[in-house]
């Protein structure tokens, strides 16, 4: 259809199409026109508008069905407003036509239909231009409604809501007439009907101002008539239009005179408030029946009308706005304390539970959502205020006299329901408000804490557990104030132990506020647990000595027990063996005693006795939920006596409630409870009697039989025999059903109660029941309850019977149940029979059966007459669909034409049939899969199916049905994404995003998050286009999707709404951030941070308001809450981070600033601005969360934008601007009153604030280090301050922040203090001005930094180290726990231990890394001397000692040199995250700045084991990190290690000889490893590891060194080449002469892609790892080895094969022979064995004859380059020792003659001038010098050719001119023969130095006109 490209219907299409298939080609034509028609122009739309109508008349007259109808509906107005208007007059009188009509037939009601809603859909189109068919289409309307259906009257009421807001004012006349014609349909039978009444109604008021006015008491009660029996969607039409009406008459909005012409002007709050409680408490009867019931002393008014009025209030409320309830919140509260406190809403325990739940409900809908944090908190006073107005009443009840005689007990009953109103939303509003409520509670005059608890003394229970729940809230809001309302609580908990009210009271809130601390990170004390369970054990103990107070002590001291357990294992685990003797004593010793029990005792004792076995059960419970680790085996069989006793009184329970009525009906039901939920957690393997544990005592064996035998006739009985739902509350029927299934499913011995436990309950277990004698009892058991009154027993035995087929497997029994169905079914049509219909899918294991439930579920699924058959076959028919999977795909074009057929024919009023359909379609569309990207005809069907059901769905009214059909959509988005048009999918969803409909909103958002994850920018755009058609844009600023997201997240409650709307928001935000919305995002997030708390009203019936900023100046948002503000900064920091990753401009404001000149783009370095005021005003926030999120995002900023140079100042960096901010978001973190992990993240921002050495100035340094150093002054006054609020553990976290604050600026300050030392040393570099600003800067900073810490340093070094050692106890393995000291560490308690572990884990490495550095500071020299103000008692001078004494300096130094070997070895060695890297670092330079010390080094050098053990850490570490800065740094370490050994060893041969003496030397003892033999041991041997080292790092950067790994190529980036040192013995050299080779062979012959991955910079990498190796390779031959007199032979030999070795290269590598670096390099170690190694190695044949080759060969090769080295090396080899040069000399001495004779000057290159030089050295005799003069002389130019010759020319004479300056002295005499036999010679000389001498004068003239002076150089001329 979209590729027709056509207005007209293809009739001959149609025509071909079957009948069936023909309505979907109707419904996708019509769907087809109402997207062409507003793109098609008028002209064509005229031309063919005749034809249009004529085919869209066919359709209406074709009995269309709902969908169809008003889609042509639509067409048919929309042609006729952008066509010719003229001719629809006539279109209303063929309307008019078909309605008067009397057609009977099946196909004339859906003509009706369709006519009504064309009148509809043309009036509200085209307005007052049909206004003159208005009356006579009201007459025929409301004339078909006298004898219309409840189809038909939908219809109608749905065409007169279209008709009204189509001609608004004109439509004045007849108001009345359709007022009375939608009061009749608003107390219609049909709930669609009263729905459409409503908006009728709600349309209709818009325009009569007599709704509201005159006629509002009239509505009002029809409105409550409306109510009673209605379901959800009347409920909530009816009060949306309820409470439209009385906030019109509270607030009109049209003040005209028409109101006091009616005889009523404006209403009050209080009329208006009367109107709706009298709803409230009469309900919708009139004068005769109310006035009845009152003189009965009985209430007629229904749960649903009290429901709708509560509905209809919160509408009223927020029609009005969240401005108008702030400013009238007093009166409306009272209003509604009055209603709670009414009697006639109380007369009952349930009406007072409903009438509760209703005011609650008003409260919360309106103060939660309508009001920002500003006006909430002036909310919460006026409720404190409330509350204390009860206080008179619970003062008088705690007067000494008789209560009952000040206090009647009706005051008592109204005051408790006021209370438990006023204190629940007193709670969810400080819940909410979280930390910013703190000004509430230190507010005198409202006194809410003293108000709070004062309700705890209350008669009432419930205002009692009201207050303690406000308590937990406030506690959990605000966790500063858990502590000392706990004190305070329990301290008046003593004090009123002999009041029953107290009791209650008081053990209610300490047990409230104990359970809060789950909640709260911070924690409690650890002692209070001690407290909570000694009050307890008090209570419990006391309990039977007043038996006037015996109840309330025993509950509260249960409670206390329960809540004591939600503390968690760490707590519950030192109070174990107390709390399971508390559980012994409170149950039977036996069951025989239980028997006894039950003999004795009146009702009383068995009360008492029930609530406190009941107490006793639900703390087992909790001991089950909260600290599973505890529970073991051994725990489980302690408890199973009292399990077992407690199971057995269950079966008494009856013969009890005979003999004491109702007196225990209560505590047994509680009871039971209990013991469901108790016995339902316990570990399977409980039941079975056996246990892979130790065995179980033999009274579990008992427990089992008789839990066994017990349990299932109980559940069974409990289950089907009480037909009254009633005697139990509803949640014991699935505490029955889910112990039912965790019992059986988990005994063997019993095959039939297994398998029915699965029947009932679970799903996915199928084989064989058993034997048929089973399986009578399970179908007769089943279909019992299938004939059950009850749904729910209906649903599950329909369930149950489905779940035994599948069991039974036997298509003989699944005939039988399904016969027995349907019997069932045609006798009585009940929702639990149409869902039995679930048992013919039990065998969908054949095809043959699958077919026959199909064929059964299709017929019933067609039985218009029955909707909810219907309804629930097509809920089996989608279950099918599930259960089948593959094998369904063969029914799925079957099923889709039934679906599509059904929902394009259903009719609207049965919205349960949509539901169904809409569950089929999504199991379709699920059971297709990725089959539906195909492109095949039958593909293209099934999804234009599935897109028109969709479709369907989406234009249903029901809010579940839409939902529904989103799940669709974004089910076909996720398995065909190109065939879902997101240009119409987006702006229905965000029409949907303010729907009241939580499921709704649910589906969409979920939709929009997988939407977003693949097309964010598409979504966004289409977002766009809908805020920019939307109406009413005028002063209004567009916010767009993410606006509106963010709106939303405000206003949700519901975590997993709030969940989707933050990934959403997370992905637009990661698509779009950095690629051109980057400003919008920002924006956006500075919007929603500093969005005002002023509120506007807001009308919640615009849908679009959420995509439409308010018009205010402030911003486009109001009144946001703390959680939103704070994730909007979490945002920001994303985008901080992804920016990282993206442009480098986005981090560089000079590259910034000059791409933003030529292009559009945005980065985000132009906005620090914006993000350090951001994170500022979120540091700064009275909100703790929102702070620690500011706090972060600053500690961002301060990382990623502190290096950044500010173009405009050189020398300065861009976050200098903001020093101010920075300080003042840090300072309030310091306060005395802020929370420690506020404390702890401020010291972390801190330490990088000072770290990042962006301040310059040391007085703005001081003010941020006197932060810190306020914080160590904290730190070193003991825990007590923070003790008295938090848990110990928050005192470790805060401890330990505040050193490694300190540790970190430490280890910068000598970092920059080392830093400026080298720059002093290397002063004679020079450096630009800036740069030279900058670093003097740095250095006087970094001066003055280690000054200010140089002041607490003494104190510092002590705490780290007892962190440190606190840090090791802890990291010990859990079989050495017992070395742990008994009462903790230095900063932790024996309690908080395992709390304390995570916060050392995040500590310790910058502290052992700043230790080390004082300590090389100090040269490891600790002194006790100096006063040191240090309140922890525990220093590292007491490690590893059981007992006290002192220690010797030595003792004390090797402890601490073990403690941080320990700690750095223990973590290097253990696997580790990449996230660890830091760590890994810190421990590397600990190390390397523990062996810069000389005493360490000894201790490591003189300590072989430890040595190696260091080394092979360092192996593993090699190994398992690519990090090149930890490989560095690594083999800098292997260094250190192997000097400090070899310090030793000389240190020891030093020794030796002085003890000897020198005569001695040659019998010295050998020292070092090998010894005589040479021997190296793997594992002890130093020099083994090393050399392993070495080799490890050169395999992994040159894999072809090993042979295992040869053929590959080198990966991994370039690490420095390091060999370790001289070793003693000749067995390591050929290891280590080969690598060396290998080394040059493999970088010499590398290609030049290897080149660049194992050189950082390529050529310039390479050389210098080739420098390294020959570095290496001089070292090696130059060993004093070579002269020893016993290694002097092996070592010559071993050299002369090396040697060997590196003349093959050539031959090896001859395919890179004409590399230059191949043969320079190879030149260059020939040399280094030619100088080095001695004649004795070089000048044995063949050796000498090859090394002669290669020289010659170079000097002979192409390259310029290479021949150039050549020379240059022969130069130093001709300056060697006689018994080297002289041979080379001879050999290529008369080949370099040669060939200067035959150079030509004119060419002359650095070439040339290295061979003159190479010549030179050669001339040595006097035969030479003479033949060499004459060629230099040759070279030589005069002044006049000197200025003229080229630059090769010139630069060859000064060559030739200084060789000769050199020689003339050396060989005189042959000079002056020379000289005085040529005159030629002479003339060239003299000439030469001549011009020389005037070049060098001009030179001198020109630099200095001014000077004199004589050359300072002198040439000389005359050698004589």
């Amino acid at each position: 259809m979209e590729r027709a490209h056509s207005l007209l219907l293809s009739e001959a299409a149609c025509s071909q199409l079957a009948e069936h298939q023909r309505p979907q080609f109707i419904f996708e034509w019509l769907n087809h026109l109402k997207k062409l028609l507003p793109a098609t122009d008028r002209v064509d739309i005229k031309q063919n508008q005749r034809r249009l109508i004529e085919q869209l008349s066919g359709v209406l007259i074709g009995s269309p069905g709902p969908p169809t109808r008003w889609l042509l509906a639509h067409c048919v107005a929309l042609l006729y407003r952008l066509g010719d208007p003229i001719a629809a007059s006539l279109f209303v009188d063929r309307c008019h036509d078909i309605i008067r009509s009397k057609d009977d037939s099946p196909s004339g009601l859906p003509t009706r239909l369709a006519a009504m809603a064309c009148l509809g859909a043309l009036f509200e189109q085209l307005g007052r231009m049909l206004v003159g068919s208005f009356k006579d289409t009201l007459t025929s309307l409301l004339k078909a409604m006298k004898s219309a259906e409840s189809q038909g009257r939908y219809e109608i009421m749905l065409s007169l809501e279209k008709i009204l807001r189509g001609l608004g004012a004109s439509a004045v006349p007849c108001h009345r007439d359709v007022y009375k014609a939608a009061r009749a349909c608003l107390t219609d039978r049909s709930m669609a009907v009263r729905c459409a009444a409503a908006k009728c109604l709600l349309e209709l008021q818009r325009e009569a101002v007599f709704l509201w006015t005159s006629e509002l008491e009239n509505v009002a009660t029809l409105c409550f008539r409306a109510f009673e029996g209605s379901n959800y969607s009347v409920r909530v039409s009816v009060a949306k239009l309820l409470g439209t009406l009385l906030a019109a008459a509270v607030e009109p909005r049209q003040p005209t005179a028409a109101p006091r012409q009616a005889g009523r002007g404006r209403s009050s709050l209080e009329e208006v408030m009367d109107l709706l409680w009298g709803g409230f408490l009469r309900g919708g009867a009139g004068f005769l029946r109310a006035s009845g019931d009152m003189l009965k002393g009985t209430t007629s008014v229904s749960k649903d009308i009290r429901i709708g009025v509560t509905q209809a209030c919160v509408v009223f409320v927020s029609t009005l706005g969240g401005s108008w309830l702030e400013g009238n919140f007093p009166a409306f509260l009272s209003l509604l304390m009055e209603l709670a406190s009414h009697g006639r809403a109380t007369q009952t325990p349930g009406d007072a539970a409903v009438t509760r739940r209703c005011v609650s409900f008003i409260l919360r809908s309106t103060l939660g959502s309508l009001l920002g944090e500003k006006a909430q908190t002036n909310a919460a006073k006026q409720l404190c205020f409330a509350v204390a107005a009860q206080k008179p009443a619970i003062d008088a009840a705690l007067t000494d006299g008789n209560v009952e005689t000040r206090v009647s007990a009706a005051d008592v009953a109204a005051s408790q329901h006021m209370l438990v109103c006023c204190l629940q939303e007193l709670g969810a509003l400080i819940q909410g408000l979280g930390t910013t409520a703190a000004p509430l509670l230190t507010d005198s005059s409202t006194a809410l804490v003293d108000t709070v608890i004062s309700v705890l003394l209350h008669p009432a229970a419930s205002a009692r557990l009201a207050a303690a729940w406000c308590l937990r809230c406030v506690a959990t809001a605000m966790p500063s104030q858990c502590s000392p309302l706990l004190d305070r609580c329990a301290e008046r908990l003593v004090a009123l132990k002999s009041s029953p009210e107290a009791v209650a009271g008081y053990g209610a809130a300490v047990a409230a506020l104990v359970a809060a601390v789950q909640h709260c990170p911070l924690g409690i004390p650890h002692t209070k647990g001690m407290v909570v369970l000694s009050l307890a054990e008090d209570l419990l103990r006391s309990a039977s000595q007043n038996s006037r107070i015996s109840l309330q002590r025993t509950q509260a001291g249960w409670l206390l027990v329960s809540s004591l357990i939600t503390l968690g294992p760490a707590v519950v685990e030192h109070h174990l063996s107390r709390l399971l003797l508390l559980w012994r004593c409170v149950f039977p010793a036996s069951l025989r005693e239980q028997e006894m029990e039950l003999r004795r005792g009146d009702y009383f004792t068995w009360q008492v006795t029930l609530v406190g076995r009941a107490g006793a059960l639900c703390a087992m419970k909790n001991l089950l939920l909260h600290c599973r680790e505890l529970v073991t085996d051994d725990i489980i069989s302690r408890l199973l006596t009292p399990l077992a006793c407690a199971v057995a009184l269950l079966t008494k329970l009856p013969a009890l409630l005979r003999s004491y009525s109702s007196s225990v009906r209560s505590a047994s039901v509680v009871y039971r409870l209990r013991v469901y939920e108790l016995l339902s957690l316990l570990p399977p393997h409980t039941y079975q009697g056996t246990s892979s544990a130790p065995p179980l005592l033999p009274a579990s064996m008992v427990f089992v039989a008789s839990l066994s035998s017990s349990l299932f006739f109980l559940s069974i009985s409990s289950f089907f025999s009480f037909p009254d739902s009633l005697v139990f509350p509803p949640c014991f029927k699935s505490f029955y059903l889910f112990l039912f299934c965790v019992i059986f499913s988990s005994l063997s011995p019993f095959p039939f109660m297994k398998d029915t436990s699965i029947i009932c309950h679970q799903a996915g277990i199928r084989g064989s029941l058993g034997p048929e004698e089973v399986r009578s009892p399970a179908l007769s058991l089943l279909s019992g309850a299938l004939e059950s009154a009850s749904p729910l027993l209906r649903c599950l035995a329909a369930e149950g019977l489905a779940r035994l087929v599948q069991a039974v497997g036997d298509p003989g029994f699944t005939v039988s149940v399904s016969l027995l169905c349907f019997d069932s079914l045609s006798q009585r049509l009940r929702s639990g029979s149409g869902d039995a219909a679930t048992a013919t899918t039990g065998g969908i294991s054949s095809p043959q059966h699958l077919s026959t439930c199909l064929g059964v579920l299709f017929t019933l699924s067609q039985d218009s007459t029955s909707p909810e058959v219907q309804a629930w076959s097509l809920h089996s028919l989608s279950l099918a669909v599930d259960l089948s999977g593959g094998l369904y795909r063969a029914h799925a074009e079957p099923s889709f034409t039934l679906v599509l057929r059904l929902l394009l024919s259903a009719p609207p009023t049965h919205p349960e049939v949509h539901q169904s359909l809409g569950r089929c379609l999504h199991a379709l569309i699920t059971c297709l899969g990725p089959d539906l990207q195909g492109e095949g005809a039958a593909v293209s069907s099934l999804r234009s199916s599935c897109l028109v059901g969709c479709g369907v769905m989406q234009d249903c009214p029901d809010a579940l049905v839409q939902a529904r059909a989103v799940s669709c959509l974004q089910q076909l988005h996720m398995f065909s994404p190109p065939h879902v048009n997101l240009a119409k999918l987006v702006p229905a969803l965000c029409a949907h995003l303010c729907s009241s409909y939580l499921c709704l909103r649910q589906a969409v958002v979920a939709c929009l998050r997988q939407l977003v994850q693949r097309e964010a920018l598409e979504v966004s755009q289409h977002a766009v286009t809908l805020v920019k058609e939307l109406p009413r844009r005028d002063n209004t600023q567009l916010v767009g999707l993410e606006g509106a997201l963010f709106t939303l997240l405000d206003r949700e409650s519901d975590p997993g709404l709030r969940r989707d709307i933050q990934e959403t928001l997370v992905h637009m935000m990661a698509s779009s951030a950095t690629s051109g919305k980057l400003g919008h995002w920002l924006k956006l997030c500075k919007d929603v941070l500093s969005a005002t708390t002023v509120f506007t009203p807001l009308r919640r019936n615009d849908d679009s308001s959420a995509f439409k900023a308010r018009s205010e100046a402030g911003g486009p948002f109001t009144a946001l809450r703390w959680a939103t503000r704070r994730f909007a900064v979490q945002c920001v920091c994303r985008i901080i981070a992804q920016c990282e990753s993206a442009d480098p401009a986005h981090f560089n404001m000079a590259l910034a600033q000059e791409r933003r000149l030529h292009e559009s783009t945005d980065f985000l370095v132009l906005h620090l601005g914006d993000l350090v005021r951001m994170a500022f005003m979120a540091a700064t926030d009275h909100s703790d969360q929102l702070r620690l999120a500011g706090l972060q995002m600053l500690l961002e900023i301060i990382r990623r934008f502190s290096a950044i140079p500010e173009p405009e100042f050189p020398g300065h960096v861009i976050l200098e601007q903001y020093q101010a901010n920075v300080g003042a978001a840090l300072r309030p973190a310091f306060t005395a009153e802020a929370p420690p992990d506020v404390t702890a993240k401020a010291c972390q921002v801190c330490s990088a604030w000072i770290a990042s050495g962006v301040v310059s100035d040391l007085r703005d340094l001081r003010r941020v280090h006197q932060l810190l150093a306020s914080s160590l002054a904290k730190v070193q006054a003991g825990r007590d301050t923070c003790s008295q609020l938090y848990n110990e553990a928050t005192a470790t976290m805060e401890t330990l922040a505040v050193l490694k604050a300190w540790a970190e600026v430490y280890i910068v300050a000598v970092q920059r203090s080392s830093q400026k030392e080298s720059r002093n040393r290397m002063a004679d570099l020079s450096v630009s001005s800036s740069l030279a600003n900058r670093s003097s800067g740095s250095e006087s900073e970094g001066a003055g930094l280690l000054k200010l810490v140089q002041s607490d340093l003494l104190t510092l070094s002590r705490l780290w180290l007892a962190a440190l050692q606190d840090y090791a106890m802890l990291t010990l393995p859990q079989e050495n726990a017992s070395q742990l000291p008994a009462t903790g560490g230095s900063f932790y308690t024996a309690e908080t231990l395992n709390q304390a572990r995570a916060h050392y884990s995040s500590s310790w490495a910058p502290m052992l890394h700043a230790t080390s550095l004082w300590l090389h500071s100090t040269g490891f020299v600790m002194s006790d001397d100096a006063p040191v103000n240090l309140s922890r008692p525990a220093t590292p001078t007491t490690m590893g000692r059981p007992g006290g004494g002192a220690k010797s300096p030595d003792d004390v130094n090797a402890d601490t040199l073990h403690l941080i070997l320990g700690i750095s070895v223990e973590f290097l060695c253990s696997p580790h995250s990449d996230d660890q890297m830091e760590n890994i670092t810190s421990c590397l330079r600990a190390l390397q700045a523990l062996l810069d010390i000389p005493w360490p080094r000894a201790k490591i050098g003189s300590d072989q084991a430890l040595s190696v053990e260091l080394l092979s850490v360092l192996h593993r570490l090699m190994v398992t990190r690519e990090s090149v800065s930890v490989q560095l740094a690594v083999l800098d370490l292997l260094r250190q290690i192997v000097t400090a050994t070899q310090e030793h060893v000389r240190e020891k041969r030093h020794s030796a000889e002085v003890d000897d003496g020198a005569a001695e030397k040659e019998t010295l003892p050998e020292f070092g490893e090998g010894r005589d033999t040479g021997g190296l041991i793997p594992g002890r041997s130093l020099v083994f590891g090393a050399l392993e080292l070495c080799l490890c790092v050169l395999v992994r950067k040159l894999p072809q060194l090993s042979p295992k790994l040869a053929g590959t190529s080198p990966t991994g980036r370039r690490t420095r080449r390091r060999h370790g040192g001289v070793q003693r013995g000749v067995s390591i050299l050929p290891t280590v002469l080969y690598l060396l080779l290998g080394v040059l062979r493999e970088l010499t012959g590398a290609p030049a892609a290897a080149v660049v991955s194992v050189g950082s910079v390529g050529g310039a990498g390479l050389g210098a790892v080739v420098q390294a190796a020959l570095q290496a390779l001089k070292s090696v031959v130059t060993s004093p080895m070579s002269r020893q007199e016993k290694s002097r032979g092996a070592w010559r030999l071993l050299l002369r094969s090396a040697l060997n070795t590196l003349l093959g290269l050539w031959d090896a590598g001859t395919q890179h022979a004409e590399r230059p670096l191949h043969t320079i390099s190879l030149l260059t170690a020939l040399t280094v064995f030619l100088l080095s190694a001695g004649p004795d190695v070089c000048t044995v044949e063949p050796l000498h004859a090859l090394c002669l080759q290669r020289f010659t060969a170079g000097m002979d090769a192409k390259d310029p380059l290479v021949v150039s080295r050549c020379y240059q090396l022969l130069t130093s080899v001709f300056q060697a020792q006689p018994s080297v040069a002289v041979p080379y000399i001879q050999a290529l001495g008369p080949p370099l003659v040669r060939f200067l004779q035959v150079l030509n000057p004119s060419r002359g290159s650095d070439l040339n001038i290295d061979i003159i030089a190479c010549c030179c050295f050669v001339a040595s005799g006097a035969p030479l010098v003479a033949i060499l003069f004459p060629v230099l002389v040759s070279f030589l130019l005069d002044e006049n050719a000197l200025g003229s010759a080229p630059t090769a020319s010139r630069s060859l004479h000064q060559a030739a001119l200084k060789d000769l300056m050199r020689l003339g002295p050396q060989h005189s005499a042959v000079f002056r023969s020379l000289i005085a036999s040529s005159p030629a010679l002479k003339s060239r000389l003299e000439a030469a130095v001549k011009g020389n001498q005037e070049s060098v004068s001009a030179k001198a003239s020109s630099a200095n006109p001014a000077a004199k002076s004589s050359p300072s150089i002198t040439l000389k001329t005359n050698f004589l």
